[in-house]
Order: C-alpha cells, then structure tokens, then sequence
C-alpha cells in the first residue's frame, strides 16, 4: 500500500518555511507533500477552514499567522530573513516563535501622520516607546475579514493620531494598547506553532490569555 500523506505535513511545511525564509513553500512542494495538486489544494482549504492559514479568493496563501505573503503595514527583519508581518499583534510575536531570531528590527508607519517608527523587539522584555497600537475589530469578530482585521492592528504615535485617523474615517475606537500589553499579547500567542500537532486555543483559553496580558472589556470578549 501506498502511505497516505500525512496531514499536518502541509501545516508544518508552510510554518517552518515561513520562519526560515520569509516565504511560504513552493506550489511544488506543497503538491509534493499532500500527494498532488489536487491534494494540496483540498489540505489548503482544510487548513483555511481551520484557520490555520488564510487564503485569496484564487486559493492561494496570503497568512499563516504570524507571516504573511502581502505587505501589512510592517516589516520585520532578523538577522538573516526578511517577514512581512501579518499585523502589530503579528510582527512582534516574530521573534518568540522564531528559534534562530532571538530579536528582530520591526519598522512600520504611524497610519495617521505617517511618522516611521521601529522597535528592537526581543523575548526578554518589551521594547521602549510610547506609541499605541490600536485594534479596530473585536475579538469576536477578527476572522470575519482576516484581510481587513489584520491591515487595521496598527502601531500610532499617540492617542492623538489613533483619534485623527478615526475620525477622518468615521470609525469608532477599539481598543488601545501600549507597547508593553502588545508584547504580553505576542509573547506566547503562537507558541507551539511550528511543532506537530498544534492546537488552536478555544475561546475561553482565548479569553484567559488575553486576561493574562492585561487586556480586559468586551473588545477582548471579557
């Protein structure tokens, strides 16, 4: 008989190219793994279904939380690899699922006034600053639009810009939070990731990891 593929095969693949090399594998590779393209194609989507991996209306890979095929508003650059980091919750969690990476240089734009800003960001500590990220998509709701959730997790200069931003686009505040929150909430979010058999968190270990961090209300579903 001929083994069957494994099927957290795929999964690992495109988490541990990611982190290697900034890319996702090969449409070959991929087809190698699942057994065919049709193969790779289904396992995608089951992947996708799991919200393991986000993909475009075409099917192809666009994240794998925290990487990310498409520019998001940050980079995040180690000492040999390159990511676009999928959001700010994302790009700091980098370097805590990343082994060869114990810190990383992420750089991105105020949304607002277009300062540019870049934190040494390691697993120690948090980095200095006193910028805000600013969630615009409750925590319920984050996987509506993965795309959209995502692109608006930004870092600003202050709460001043988080404030002008909203109101030129007529948006209500989600939630604000300082640097140090924002590295608790990436710190262990992902751990395991690159490991077989990871589990996604329920919601209620969703919810005590986010109380964990400092974070609190009904944005984080609290």
């Amino acid at each position: 008989m001929v083994p069957m593929p494994d099927p957290d095969a795929l999964r690992l693949a495109i988490y541990r190219t990611f982190a290697a090399t900034g890319r996702p594998p090969t449409v070959a590779r991929m087809a190698e793994l699942a057994g065919s393209d049709d193969a790779a194609r289904d396992q995608l989507r089951a992947l996708a279904d799991a919200r393991h991996v986000v993909l475009d209306e075409e099917g192809r890979l666009l994240m794998a939380h925290p990487f990310a095929t498409i520019p998001l508003g940050f980079s995040v650059m180690g000492a040999q690899t390159l990511w676009w980091g999928g959001c700010a919750w994302d790009s700091f969690a980098i370097p805590h699922l990343v082994p060869h990476e114990p810190e990383v240089l992420v750089a991105t734009r105020c949304p607002a006034c277009g300062t540019p800003h870049s934190w040494v960001v390691g697993r120690e500590a948090p980095p200095h600053g006193s910028e805000v990220a600013h969630f615009l998509v409750p925590a319920a709701h984050m996987w509506d639009d993965v795309v959209v959730t995502c692109g608006h997790q930004r870092i600003f200069c202050g709460h001043d810009c988080v404030g002008v931003w909203l109101e030129a686009r007529g948006e209500r505040e989600g939630s604000v939070i300082d640097l140090p929150t924002l590295w608790r909430l990436a710190q262990g979010w992902y751990a395991g990731r690159l490991d077989p058999g990871y589990r996604r968190r329920e919601p209620d270990e969703a919810a005590a990891y986010f109380r964990e961090a400092g974070l609190t209300g009904t944005f984080w579903g609290l």
